[in-house]
């Protein structure tokens, strides 16, 4: 067997969540990270019939029995990721619809996944649904993100519309907007159910006074619509105590539904 820690996936896996702390959205052991794997990427890696020991999940899936995981574990910090990738990830096969895990590989000191594990399966579940080709949940704290949902209106289309205002490419990076949840005790099903059903409209989450939820087909994708999205929050948070002389119009972004051929989300624009 080849070593995992090779494999590109897992190289990129590892790269994102360092380029994360990085960039200051994931402090401390704030995030996660769920990247989905079909088991012919694992076969040159993984003996994937060797169990290392079976976790209870404390939600059900039935809808991912049987899929693949590699996943930021529970109480681990993302600066250590690419110092000790097998302590700090695991990989995680569900069975017995999606009540248990069984660990594949990682969380050598005897750890498990992150507490938000629940909320990244639902919402793996609702994208899947959505679009077929999807394989990733990242979580992560960029800071204008979160700094906005204590000034702004969280009514979803306003928000929405801010940040398809603050920069030409917001709009087309994710037309479908951006939903948001008030705040919520984190590390429950009932975050995660609520997540997952806001997945199903749109791709980016904002969890209210916490952070963000975002979904892709890739780790590039979903890294990049998070960062779209924050640097448009970085605009508003640095203008919106200014008179605003000028903005991006409607008719302008209808113009860039033509350009770039998509459509926005029904009714966010006049």
């Amino acid at each position: 067997m080849k070593d995992i820690t090779t494999a590109p996936f897992f190289v990129e896996f590892v790269r994102t969540a360092t380029n994360m702390y990085d960039h200051g959205w994931d402090e401390r052991n704030g995030g996660n990270i769920s990247l989905m794997l079909d088991e012919s990427e694992l076969s040159e890696y993984l003996d994937t019939g060797k169990v290392i020991r079976t976790i209870p999940t404390e939600f059900t899936a039935p809808e991912l029995d049987g899929k693949y995981f590699l996943v930021t574990g529970t109480g681990k910090y993302f600066k250590n990721v690419q110092y000790a990738p097998e302590v700090n990830l695991g990989l995680v096969r569900l069975t017995d619809q999606g009540q248990q895990a069984e660990l594949l590989w990682g969380f050598t000191d005897g750890g498990k996944f992150t507490s938000e594990f629940p909320a990244h399966m639902m919402s793996h579940a609702a994208r899947l649904k959505v679009n077929p080709a999807n394989r990733v949940v990242m979580h992560c704290h960029p800071a204008n993100l979160l700094a906005m949902t204590y000034v702004h209106d969280l009514d979803e289309r306003a928000f929405t519309r801010t940040l398809w205002q603050m920069c030409t490419e917001c709009i087309v990076v994710f037309p479908e907007g951006v939903n948001v949840l008030p705040w919520m005790l984190c590390g429950t099903n009932e975050i995660g159910e609520a997540t997952a059903k806001k997945m199903l409209t749109a791709r980016l989450v904002v969890w209210s006074q916490h952070g963000i939820y975002g979904a892709g087909t890739d780790l590039d994708e979903t890294f990049g619509l998070i960062e779209t999205a924050e640097k448009a929050a970085e605009i508003y948070m640095k203008i919106a105590h200014l008179p605003l002389k000028n903005t991006i119009t409607d008719e302008q972004m209808h113009q860039l539904e033509k350009r770039f051929n998509f459509k926005a989300r029904a009714g966010y624009l006049d």
